[in-house]
């Protein structure tokens, strides 16, 4: 007679997990800066780990906050195989998950090349058998997972509020078209022949006085239906990544990352005619892609809002929108400015370093409120209200001279200012980005 012995089942069922919750779970793990808790002593920040290994701990300790697995579970496992993580059922399970996170498209995996070995005094040398060298596995967010950690962000905001109305951006203008949002009016030549049938018709009867059979319509008795018309509208957001983002106690870096996600989910979504550019600023400035923006840490930089300026009215003012702004995510005022040989030349070597070969140099005052710099700045901000380039500046510190810079900055574009926090940064850029576009714009 066979005999059949159950036990208890240890471990987690893999293909029930959620992935959305893991990967929600993981974002910080994935997006992370570089902050830790002592980078105002040290100065030393977080190398970024994307080893298999650290994936491995990262989804254990989300699996154990999500109270999917207990410490009791975690020691039964561990139990079977001496207490090593190494080649216990816990490994394996988290190796299956991972899998499917690789196969629905969140993450992928590379294995880096191994450094070839040498024999220590010279090419001879007698061999011998050892161990094998463990392969190098590195794993990367795809653009589905950036993108879903986007979406998480927006989901998250939005179900805070109870809903949210999104439509396309609205203006004072209008235009014919299929929807018919408001009254109608005399068909002009040019216009989308969506007719008022009933505004023609009495029209008609008004003009001639009877009803006739045929009716005799002429070209003034049509009439079309009105409805809004819809602009586009070409958006970069500035994210500062001097060294100031993560001095003061707390990552405020993170949290710009993820504003701009969850900015590229909706404009993909909801804007489609939209366009969203990213770009870094500090002792210079950079276009970074969305799909490498989760991987840029902040660095020993100062603050070069010019040079950000100047880079995003290029890249906006190659865009044929009809609405064009830029976000500005920053915690300092302005610290440092390019300046060419002749304006150098005036100052002393010391405050003016050259970079890019030489062919320009880089002046920096920790200090703030420097004349030149601020005089650099105020001119790339009077270049973009040419340019008709809307500034929205989300301050993230509350310095006395960061507040006068930004407000004169607002005036001069007639942009709008906010105080944040890293807690609520992303409510108040995507609520401001919505209600822009659920208003008439003056």
């Amino acid at each position: 007679m066979k005999f059949i012995r159950y036990s208890r089942f240890k471990g987690f069922d893999v293909s029930g997990i959620d992935l959305g919750g893991l990967m929600d779970a993981l974002s910080n793990q994935m997006l992370d800066s570089g902050y830790n808790e002592d980078y105002w002593w040290t100065r030393e920040m977080n190398e970024p780990d994307d080893s298999l290994d650290a994936l491995r701990q990262a989804i254990l300790q989300s699996l154990l906050e999500q109270e999917i697995l207990s410490d009791q579970d975690v020691a039964e496992m561990l139990a079977d195989n001496d207490g090593k993580f190494k080649g216990s059922i816990l490994e394996q399970l988290i190796n299956q998950l991972i899998e499917r996170m690789v196969e629905e498209g969140y993450l992928t995996l590379k294995e880096l090349p191994r450094e070839p070995m040498t024999q220590p005094g010279g090419k001879g040398g007698q061999g011998e058998v050892g161990e094998a060298m463990p392969r190098n596995i590195k794993f990367e967010l795809t653009e589905k997972g950036f993108d879903f950690l986007g979406y998480k962000t927006l989901q998250n905001l939005l179900g805070s509020i109870g809903k949210s109305s999104i439509g396309r951006h609205e203006t004072n203008q209008q235009e014919t078209g299929v929807e018919a949002s408001l009254s109608s009016k005399p068909y002009e030549f040019g216009d989308v022949m969506n007719l008022d049938v009933t505004s023609t018709i009495v029209s008609a009867l008004v003009r001639e006085g009877s009803l006739d059979v045929p009716m005799n319509l002429e070209y003034s008795d049509l009439w079309v239906y009105q409805s809004d018309y819809r602009s586009s509208c070409a958006t970069v957001v500035m994210l500062d990544c001097s060294h100031s983002m993560i001095l003061y106690g707390e990552d405020r870096f993170t949290p710009a990352k993820k504003v701009a996600l969850a900015l590229a989910h909706l404009i993909r979504t909801q804007y489609p005619g939209d366009t969203l550019k990213v770009v870094l600023f500090h002792d210079s400035a950079e276009e970074v892609p969305l799909g490498k923006l989760g991987s840029m840490q902040v660095g020993p930089h100062h603050t070069n809002t010019a040079e950000g300026l100047k880079l995003a009215r290029r890249l906006l003012t190659a865009q044929r929108k009809d609405m064009k702004q830029i976000v500005m995510i920053t915690d300092g005022k302005p610290t440092a400015a390019f300046m060419d040989d002749a304006s150098a030349a005036s100052f002393r070597r010391r405050s003016a370093e050259p970079v890019d070969g030489g062919k320009r140099m880089l002046y920096k005052n920790s200090m703030g409120n420097d004349p030149y710099v601020m005089a650099e700045t105020f001119k790339e901000v009077q270049a973009c209200r040419k340019s008709g380039v809307m500034i929205n500046t989300f301050m993230l510190a509350d310095d006395p001279s960061l507040v006068e810079f930004v407000k004169k900055m607002t005036a001069i574009t007639r942009g709008k200012a906010y105080f944040a926090n890293p807690n609520n940064l992303t409510e108040f850029v995507l609520m401001d980005f919505l209600k822009r576009r659920t208003q008439r714009v003056k």
